[in-house]
């Protein structure tokens, strides 16, 4: 089967939100985006777990499969380290090929990984050597039927020397980390060296997702860019306020019409529920 997120990048710049279960699936998909992104930093946040690598594989899996069946938009998937060398690397792309995503990123960190956001420290990376042998690992077992995009958090001519090793193993296209550059220019550069599509990552306020406007990016060579964390900020924050009234005693019927509530008749719809209540009046029995 063609890779649709493939044609999708030959048209013109994607942007895919960041989606965790079935439910922001669905709305992602209802808002009009042509993609998703299976963010890990959301699947493992969903978890109660900072994004460390402290969820398993299988729990990853367990998300992608859920987002695959409540959208069918083409999914980038997040398989963080490939949860070990190249070996397991190999397993994992199996399990996420046959998960139907479109796209895996993989990232050259030691694992278990580390969010470049939250610590200030440099992260410990893999040689190069056996970071460019996992990526051609993956890339052997996906083939054409996934994208493999080789995620780097070096910095610098690293980074560059780095992403070019990982391009001649295979890799589809190159993700800089926010980290990885500090300026536009350099993500440019980065892009007229390794000769394939950049992924960005706009990451909520990170520098990037204030300076790539569409513009920028298809300027500088970013094919794909992702928005992994606004939607579940968004979420946590509207959460947030909302169990704290009612905790303290407000009204669940005052709390329950606040400005960003979905009403209830729309919820259901969202869901799916006439298509279900459809399905229950052709197949089961009038008394049901």
């Amino acid at each position: 089967m063609p890779n649709r997120l493939r044609a999708q990048l030959d048209d013109d710049l994607v942007i895919a939100p960041g989606v965790w279960d079935g439910l922001t699936a669905v709305l992602a998909e209802q808002a009009g985006f042509s993609a998703l992104c299976a963010s890990g930093f959301a699947i493992s946040a969903s978890l109660g777990y900072p994004d460390a690598e402290l969820y398993t594989m299988t729990e990853n899996l367990q998300a992608v499969r859920t987002i695959r069946e409540a959208s069918s938009l083409p999914l980038v998937a997040d398989i963080d380290t490939g949860y070990g060398n190249a070996v397991n690397a190999v397993r994992t792309a199996r399990r996420f090929l046959d998960a139907g995503v479109e796209a895996v990123f993989m990232e050259d960190q030691e694992s278990p990984k580390r969010c470049p956001l939250t610590t200030g420290a440099a992260l410990p990376l893999l040689d190069v050597t056996t970071a460019a042998g996992k990526v051609r690992a993956v890339k052997d077992t996906v083939g054409d039927e996934v994208l493999v995009i080789a995620r780097t958090d070096a910095r610098g001519d690293e980074a560059i020397r780095r992403a070019l090793a990982y391009v001649e193993a295979g890799a589809d296209l190159i993700m800089p980390v926010t980290k990885t550059f500090s300026t536009v220019e350099e993500w440019a550069r980065c892009h007229a060296e390794v000769g394939v599509p950049l992924m960005a990552t706009l990451t909520a306020s990170a520098w990037t997702e204030k300076a790539f406007t569409p513009a920028v990016m298809r300027e500088i060579g970013v094919g794909l860019a992702i928005l992994p964390t606004q939607l579940l900020m968004t979420v946590a924050g509207a959460a947030e306020r909302t169990l704290a009234r009612l905790a303290r005693g407000d009204d669940p019927a005052t709390v329950g019409t606040a400005e960003n509530a979905m009403a209830h008749d729309r919820f259901v719809d969202l869901i799916g529920t006439a298509d279900v209540e459809r399905l229950q009046h052709t197949y089961l029995p009038e008394s049901a």
